[in-house]
């Protein structure tokens, strides 16, 4: 976060990385705030631990790790007399789009035990694929951007789970881009990623503390070995990711807007 002489505290975005850490377009949403007048916080989850990537692995830097990483940091960024600890936003990419949506998760939040919480959630193709057995959100706007042929972590999973969660009254809405794939807001052609988990054949059902149970036997995955067994198990390797022009112009305009109508009340109209 750079320094800015401001005349008072200013909302704030708090960005949080994929599984191939920081990448050239998750700065652009940065920078792009910004210009906007925004704040920004880039989570260093990955560095701050010697990881470059969890592709294939997704074990050295979990989900659970990065949401408490984004709370003690929401934490130390209270006492930031520039920063409006009110206004702050949490958006994130595949890996880090999992956090920015169940970062809103409320056992969760409890048992961190935050004062401060996110007043805005935008998650760039978040792993949807949880079946829930406690389902409740934060009041906070929660919005889902995935492309309609992802297969990292599918578009039908999220909208299953976006469907359960608008049913008891969560403040969740998604959006599917056409003939998009992951990582859909970069730069450059489709490739292959072969390490990849393609996991539209993975669902786990999640208990009300939060643990994650196996497809099979309802084992709790709470160790990187039964978590790499319970993937072996449902996930093939090799994924496609790359941008889509059309789908990249779209979200950008989207998280634009997302963040002025939650952080600054104003709707933009371009």
């Amino acid at each position: 976060m750079p320094v800015i002489d401001v005349d008072e505290p200013v909302p704030l975005v708090l960005g949080v990385n994929g599984s191939k850490n920081w990448a050239d377009h998750h700065l652009e949403y940065m920078a792009m705030f910004r210009e906007m007048g925004f704040a920004t916080f880039e989570l260093q989850s990955f560095n701050s631990r010697n990881v470059y990537s969890t592709v294939g692995e997704q074990i050295s830097v979990t989900t659970a790790m990065m949401i408490l990483d984004a709370y003690k940091a929401l934490e130390v960024l209270a006492d930031e007399p520039r920063i409006d600890i009110n206004n702050v936003a949490i958006t994130g990419w595949s890996l880090g789009g999992g956090v920015a949506l169940f970062s809103a998760w409320k056992p969760l939040i409890n048992a961190i035990g935050v004062n401060q919480m996110f007043s805005a959630h935008l998650a760039f193709y978040p792993p949807c694929l949880v079946d829930m057995e406690l389902k409740d959100f934060s009041t906070a706007p929660i919005h889902i951007l995935i492309g309609e042929f992802d297969d990292w972590v599918t578009a039908s999973a999220c909208e299953d789970l976006v469907t359960d969660l608008v049913a008891v009254g969560t403040n969740i809405d998604i959006t599917i881009y056409d003939n998009a794939h992951h990582g859909f807001d970069r730069k450059g052609p489709l490739t292959v990623e072969k390490r990849g988990y393609a996991t539209g054949d993975c669902h786990f059902r999640m208990r009300s503390d939060g643990a994650l149970l196996m497809n099979f036997f309802d084992i709790p995955m709470i160790t990187p070995f039964r978590q790499k067994i319970a993937l072996a198990w449902c996930a093939d390797r090799g994924t496609t990711i790359g941008g889509d022009p059309n789908a990249r112009q779209a979200s950008f305009l989207f998280a634009k807007r997302f963040m002025s109508t939650n952080l600054f009340g104003i709707n933009i109209i371009e």
